[in-house]
């Protein structure tokens, strides 16, 4: 063999196996699941749960073995690793497990045919994670078809709801234009530099500045903007969530914002150069992206929306880390900071929400809430914990992730931003409280049952708590290792 690559003048690429075990062990574990789904005489899914946890927890394990391993790239710069990308992946390896934790449970109740369910999540967890890991920009369109393809599935599940279809179609629709965008500015920005790496794009802006590059920019940053839900690619978001099975939900509403963050932040960074072009279109889109869904929220009566159009929120102040990470020109550490804590926030919100599937029907509105206290008391303790971090009151995540945010946004001198963040978080605060006023203050009680939480749902939602109040003591740590 070495000598026929010889021959043809062929080097095979240098592969460090341990830079790509996350991901390896997430298409592992969803191939395995598929193979054990195939050979099963019966529908009984403990074996396929059982995989999916022990696969979401190697690949855990595996991000966490590279978090002091210095900077590379494998598999001919295909894939890299940096301190982002680790925490990331680690980050996506966490979500999957806590949403497979008590997606068993839920799927049952649902009456869903759900075993289809654990393949797709690993899959579309390892393209989360390619997505995160990569300057390659054909690998990132690959990571992002890997994701979007498992969560068109995913999100149409339920088949007997009319809801649900709605929801996959206008989700299929609308991601098919966003990957053409992207796919488009690839193709631009490879006519422009010749290369498919990212690092080109400022060096060839720095040679001669050309429209190539900056449509090129353009176009991918649509792309990934629709996938990370901000204005005005964000109009699929609350249909979708309220259509889709809430565990489908939670995974949307956090790996996949964590694998558009990161790779948003990737191509912001490789475009420094073109920052002045960028920057006040994106100042606008946070600006708009905080204030628009806070508004909408208020007149909502699904818990599902209103949590749809809270991720939206969200991501915008995520984007105002980014913009002030890169004003300044540091690392992305007080971003990445708060989409942790969001994301532990939002499944562990989810969660509760599951608890409505009972019978094969889910019922979502405040109303339905009515209660919650009376029923299941750990339920909404745990709820409320969820969503005093969503407004974001200390000690929890949501409050240190918001403040490091603002910090940094007047930092950089980015007041307007930093103001319309504390000014939209107040506004939040309305629709926020109105779900713990139908939990844990109405005396009313729905006439809904709800399913009492198992084992897993409830390790679930016990993980989702300690991160959401353990990540106060993670903050320095993690800065410094991302910032360096």
């Amino acid at each position: 063999m070495q000598n026929i690559l010889q021959l043809y003048n062929v080097t095979p690429p240098s592969i460090d196996w341990l830079m790509l075990m996350p991901v390896l062990f997430m298409i592992g574990t969803g191939l395995l699941s598929l193979i054990v789904m195939s050979a099963q005489k019966s529908r009984d899914t403990m074996p396929l749960w059982f995989i999916t946890i022990v696969g979401s927890i190697c690949s855990g394990y595996s991000a966490i073995a590279q978090l002091n391993l210095p900077v590379g790239t494998s598999f001919s710069n295909m894939v890299m690793r940096d301190k982002m990308a680790v925490i990331l992946q680690l980050a996506i390896a966490v979500i999957t497990l806590v949403v497979a934790l008590f997606s068993d449970a839920y799927l049952k109740q649902k009456r869903i045919a759900f075993r289809e369910f654990y393949p797709l999540v690993a899959w579309a967890a390892a393209g989360a994670m390619i997505m995160v890991s990569t300057t390659n920009l054909l690998m990132l369109f690959i990571g992002l078809e890997v994701l979007s393809i498992a969560l068109y599935v995913m999100v149409a599940m339920s088949r007997y709801e009319l809801k649900s279809e709605e929801s996959a179609i206008k989700y299929f629709l609308l991601g098919a234009f966003a990957s053409a965008f992207l796919l488009y500015g690839i193709a631009f920005i490879y006519g422009a530099t010749g290369s498919v790496q990212i690092e080109k794009i400022n060096l060839a802006w720095g040679i001669a500045p050309n429209g190539l590059v900056a449509v090129g920019v353009g176009l991918m940053l649509v792309g990934v903007l629709f996938k990370a839900a901000l204005v005005p690619f964000h109009q699929w978001t609350p249909d979708v969530y309220q259509g889709a099975p809430t565990n489908v939900t939670a995974f949307m509403a956090a790996a996949s914002k964590v694998a558009a963050i990161g790779a948003l932040y990737r191509i912001l960074d490789a475009s420094d150069a073109l920052k002045h072009l960028y920057m006040p279109a994106l100042y606008w889109i946070a600006i708009l992206t905080m204030v628009i869904p806070n508004l909408l929220a208020l007149v909502q009566t699904d818990v599902k929306r209103v949590l749809g159009y809270s991720s939206i929120a969200n991501a915008g102040y995520v984007l105002v880390g980014l913009l002030a990470a890169i004003q300044m020109k540091q690392g992305p550490g007080t971003a990445i900071i708060y989409l942790v804590g969001y994301s532990l926030m939002t499944v562990g919100a989810f969660a509760v929400i599951s608890l409505a599937a009972n019978g094969g029907k889910e019922s979502t509105t405040f109303d339905d809430l009515r209660g919650l206290w009376r029923r299941s008391p750990i339920a909404a303790g745990l709820l409320t914990v969820f969503v005093v971090s969503l407004i974001g009151i200390p000690p929890t995540a949501g409050f240190w992730g918001k403040l490091l945010i603002f910090q940094d946004a007047v930092r950089a001198d980015m007041v307007s931003l930093a103001i319309v963040l504390a000014v939209s978080s107040l506004i939040s605060l309305y629709y926020y409280l109105r779900i713990l006023l139908a939990a844990v203050v109405s005396e009313e009680e729905s006439e809904n049952p709800l399913s009492v939480p198992k084992s897993g749902h409830a390790a679930a939602l016990v993980t989702c708590a300690v991160g959401v109040i353990g990540l106060m003591f993670a903050i320095g740590p993690l800065s410094t290792l991302i910032n360096g």
